[in-house]
């Protein structure tokens, strides 16, 4: 007789391959509902990239699913500039760490786990949601799922829409992750191909207004704009490449966990939270999620079976505030460098400086953002 599966995961994106590993590591037997992942990641063009930090690495690398190095750019040091002269600069060697981040080729790590899931005897791949005792919804920001469930998903849209792409740069990347506050928008270049590499990803947060028109531009003027508007850092720039473009927004949920039907479930990653791009903390928030909701269920006492609703509220307790905590500061950042006018900019142009002479405080906001 087949055993009953212990957990249905519905969505099979980068935190829902990872939970389904975890979770088959702790012998339970688990659904993984999405579509499969055919690429074999090194030659595809996908543009998005995420920077991970040293808590979301240890868990991949637990797995054997971190990418090799040139699809993992180890981050030396960070620059953020502001739009009145204001400047912070995070460097590993201050923190005593071998980098700051790593920014992660997202093909690359999607075809790493879905080949990990395929040599996982206890994770069966599935084309419909599967009987379980807890069910847990990874299916990203445009859930259907979190709808079935009556969860309510509070959405605050930014007046921004992200662009991203691929450039190949004149001057070398160094390892260093640039990002730049300029009139409400936000442009980053993360450092890609290695420690030696000439190309980054970059994701530019602009207005809703003008985004159509720089998504229509040819392929040389939308590199001059990003040129000028990174102070030609990295000197002349060639696209490589598509683009895609996407609205920005804080989502929140109402309820992390529930019931249906007598079976429980759980929310993680995109489908419970959303935060602004301009720390590079959504996928470390999904990673983390999936950590904790597995210690959760391989800690519990045991009479409690994996969808025992006080167990369930442990995990929504200790999610939901660290979450909560992060899209806060994403949220109050964002509204700081969208004012308008010289007072604003002064301000915040001297919080940066000050801040990055604040010795103490500086390091362990790093040391927070890095996961240690």
């Amino acid at each position: 007789m087949t055993r009953p599966f212990d957990v249905c995961i519905r969505g099979a994106g980068i935190v829902g391959r990872t939970l389904a590993l975890l979770l088959g590591q702790e012998r339970l037997r688990v659904g993984l509902v999405g579509a499969e992942v055919t690429s074999t990641g090194a030659a595809d063009r996908d543009v998005r990239a995420y920077a991970l930090n040293a808590r979301s690495k240890a868990l991949l690398e637990s797995l054997r699913v971190w990418p090799e190095p040139e699809f993992a750019t180890a981050v030396r040091q960070m620059e953020v500039h502001g739009d009145a002269g204001g400047t912070v600069t995070f460097n590993a060697d201050d923190q005593g760490v071998d980098a700051l981040t790593w920014i992660v080729d997202v093909p690359v790590l999607e075809a790493r786990l879905a080949q990990a899931v395929r040599f996982q005897p206890l994770v069966e791949r599935l084309t419909e949601p599967c009987d379980a005792a807890l069910t847990v919804v990874c299916e990203g920001k445009a859930s259907s799922a979190r709808e079935e469930l009556g969860v309510r998903n509070e959405v605050t849209p930014y007046p921004q829409v992200a662009i991203a792409g691929r450039l190949r740069c004149q001057i070398p990347h160094a390892q260093v992750a640039r990002q730049w506050f300029t009139g409400g928008e936000i442009l980053a270049f993360l450092p890609i191909e290695g420690q030696q590499g000439n190309s980054v990803a970059f994701v530019w947060s602009v207005l809703k207004e003008r985004a159509a028109d720089l998504m229509a531009q040819s392929d040389g003027a939308l590199c001059k704009d990003l040129e000028a508007a990174s102070g030609s850092a990295l000197g002349s720039l060639e696209m490589s490449g598509g683009r895609g473009a996407w609205p920005l927004q804080l989502a929140r949920v109402d309820r992390w966990i529930g019931t249906k039907d007598g079976k429980a479930w759980a929310l993680a990653g995109d489908a419970a939270h959303t935060v602004h791009p301009l720390a590079g903390q959504g996928l470390n928030l999904g990673l983390e999620d999936a950590a904790v909701l597995t210690e959760t269920i391989r800690t519990r006492e045991y009479w409690r079976n994996v969808g025992d609703p006080k167990l369930l509220r442990r995990y929504e307790r200790a999610r939901r505030a660290d979450v909560q905590r992060t899209a806060l500061t994403m949220h109050g950042l964002q509204q700081l460098f969208a004012q308008p006018g010289t007072g604003w900019q002064s301000l915040r142009n001297a919080g940066m400086n000050g801040f990055d002479r604040s010795g103490v405080i500086k390091k362990w906001v790093a040391r927070q953002a890095m996961g240690i």
